[in-house]
């Protein structure tokens, strides 16, 4: 089988290797689709902290279950699914408290250990989701970014009443927009971003209202709104935005922080406590496979609006540039494996 491994910082190669065997607990998945996330090429680039190499990177999969492993019932061959990245342990106080994406002993397919940028890998069995047959190819790969929607939205349970800004219009920003409007009917979502071919991606995805702030100052634009957010998601992570989203925030509000910058930021306690906010972080997603896989059977997302490009997997480096620098046109890369 062909797989798509990073040797090292810059050097990735297609290599030939053994079809793997699943283990017990494990099935084996033939690999259709997959997405590539920033985080594929941060691996690449060598900026991903957690990484080890080599690596077979890829944490957005789908394909078919066509051997299992000791343990597992053969009625699974032949199931479509969609792959949870996150491998935890099950026993830790994160697993214990339903937080198994924070696990003290985190494995992240793609990361940690080979995941699906291949014709065919080993995945546990419980991380293996059945997609049911009225949702497609195409979106069942999506599912992988829609949860880490789900997990950010989860901590600041979105109402009807809600005001919201998202600060990013990129892939995480984008699904951010589609669930806080078509799963919660937030009445009010307001995108910020420095790229206006990317806003325009955002009032296709529902934001109702778009700012590129490249030339303004967002607190004096947003006076002139009379807005005051309810609910801030910062999906760009950069070290300034923390302390603008505080200044900006209507009492009573919460942040989230979407992603990790290694820039140390300064922000003000003063306007924490003054206005009581809540701070969130999120990472990956803790059991959210099935909250997404629901929204789309019930057509509250649309992931086709994400989608911009397909490469065959042989066009895997000039897929990972086209994500790298295409940042007008470009949201969603999908690899083809068939």
């Amino acid at each position: 089988m062909k797989s798509i491994v990073i040797k090292q910082p810059n050097e990735l190669v297609i290599e030939e290797r053994e079809v793997p065997q699943p283990a017990k607990g494990e099935v084996r998945v033939k690999v259709k689709l997959a997405g590539i996330c920033g985080s594929d090429s941060h691996i690449y680039r060598g900026h991903n902290p957690f990484a080890k190499y080599p690596r077979v990177i890829g944490h957005e999969f789908f394909g078919v279950i066509d051997e299992v492993g000791e343990g597992v019932d053969r009625s699974r061959i032949g199931e479509r699914v969609s792959v949870d990245p996150v491998i935890s342990c099950g026993c830790c106080y994160p697993c214990s408290v339903g937080r198994p994406n924070v696990c003290s002993s985190l494995t992240v397919l793609g990361v940690h250990r080979d995941g699906g940028f291949s014709q065919y890998t080993t995945v546990p069995s419980k991380n293996a989701y059945r997609i049911p047959d009225d949702i497609s190819n195409e979106f069942a790969v999506m599912i992988e970014p829609f949860t880490i929607a789900a997990n950010a939205t989860g901590h600041l349970k979105p109402t009807e009443n809600d005001v919201a800004l998202i600060y990013g219009a990129g892939p995480m920003g984008l699904t951010s927009v589609q669930a806080l409007k078509g799963v919660y009917k937030v009445k009010q979502v307001i995108v910020v971003d420095r790229i206006d071919e990317r806003l325009a991606m955002a009032q296709t995805s529902g934001a109702d209202i778009v700012i590129n702030n490249t030339n303004i100052l967002l607190k004096n634009e947003l006076e002139k709104l009379d807005i005051k957010p309810t609910i801030i998601i910062d999906a760009a992570c950069h070290p300034s935005i923390l302390q603008e989203a505080i200044t900006i925030a209507s009492p009573a509000a919460r942040i989230l922080i979407m992603g990790f910058s290694s820039d140390p930021c300064q922000i003000t306690q003063q306007g924490i406590t003054s206005k009581e906010l809540s701070i969130f972080s999120s990472r990956l997603n803790a059991n959210k496979f099935p909250v997404v896989i629901d929204w789309l059977k019930k057509k509250l997302i649309d992931p086709q609006k994400l989608i911009t490009h397909q490469f065959d997997y042989t066009q895997v480096i000039q897929a990972i540039e086209t994500f790298e620098k295409d940042q007008k046109h470009c949201c969603k890369v999908l690899l083809t494996f068939d």
